[in-house]
Order: structure tokens, then sequence, then C-alpha cells
């Protein structure tokens, strides 16, 4: 007997493609600054929801992409995201039981930690520090990250992505 049809990976591409699209569309000048970390954000959901299927390799090639995107230094994503990965499979089966506000305040710790990697590997290589407000997507990443984890379930539940 067959079960509902097994939804190849087509959802979780499109929402990594999603997630890249809204961090390289342009925005006013004083919201730049706020724009949530949306790969970070779309990276932990999967890396939770199915950590069989997403995981550090996923992590790896979706960071050369944004690196390409951006522009930034080759491999710079790729490494930030693919620690910011293994941390979250290492905690996957903890944190999937938290209410949402709990989760949001890891999700705070995870993309400062992502942030934090790209700092260290900027002024590695070079670059000039940041002011304050390089941490605020850290913050709007958290906020966002209730209603961006409800509609991602629901799209996971709708397609049966398992």
């Amino acid at each position: 007997m067959k079960g509902a049809p097994h939804h190849s990976g087509w959802v979780i591409v499109m929402s990594f493609i999603a997630a890249l699209m809204l961090t390289i569309v342009p925005m006013p000048g004083w919201t730049v600054t706020l724009r949530p970390e949306w790969v970070v954000l779309v990276l932990i959901y999967w890396c939770m929801a199915l950590p069989q299927r997403v995981g550090v390799g996923t992590a790896w090639f979706i960071g050369l992409i944004l690196d390409v995107l951006q522009g930034a230094l080759l491999g710079q994503h790729a490494l930030s995201l693919s620690i910011v990965a293994f941390v979250t499979l290492k905690l996957h089966q903890r944190v999937r039981v938290f209410p949402l506000w709990q989760q949001a305040l890891l999700i705070l710790l995870l993309t400062a930690l992502h942030q934090l990697l790209m700092l260290w590997v900027k002024g590695i290589s070079g670059q000039a520090s940041q002011a304050w407000d390089y941490w605020l997507p850290s913050i709007s990443s958290m906020l966002l990250w209730p209603a961006l984890f409800i509609l991602l379930r629901r799209v996971r539940r709708h397609f049966h992505v398992t």
C-alpha cells in the first residue's frame, strides 16, 4: 500500500531560493541594516525539521551560492552557515520542543554566531570593522522567527515534505 506521495526536495530548494532572493533584493537605505538573515533562518528551520535531509553539506553549498551573489570572499558564508547548521543539528531534538519564544532566543544566538563568524573573516581579510548596527539583523531575525517557523511548517505539512 502506498502512502502519500513523497515530494522530493523541491519545496526545500524553493524555500532556499526565496531566502536568497530576499537577501539580495534592493531595499531603501535606512532599512538595509534591519534586513533579517533570511538564509540563516531557512537553514535553521530545515535543519530542525528534517535533519536527515538538510545539514552541513547543504549549508556549505548554499553558503557558496550566497558568497557569489553578494560578491563576498569565497567560502565566507559557506563556513559560517556550516557552523550554524552543525550547532543546529546538535541541538535540534531539544530545540524542537521549545516554545516559539525560546526558539526565537536561540535564533538570536545562532544569527549572532553567524554574524560574528562573518565579522571574524572580514577582520582577517583586512576589511574595516563594523558599527553597532551590524548586529541589528540578529534582532530582526529573532522577531521574525515565529512567523517564519509557522509559515514553513504549514508549507512542509501541506506538501508532505519528509
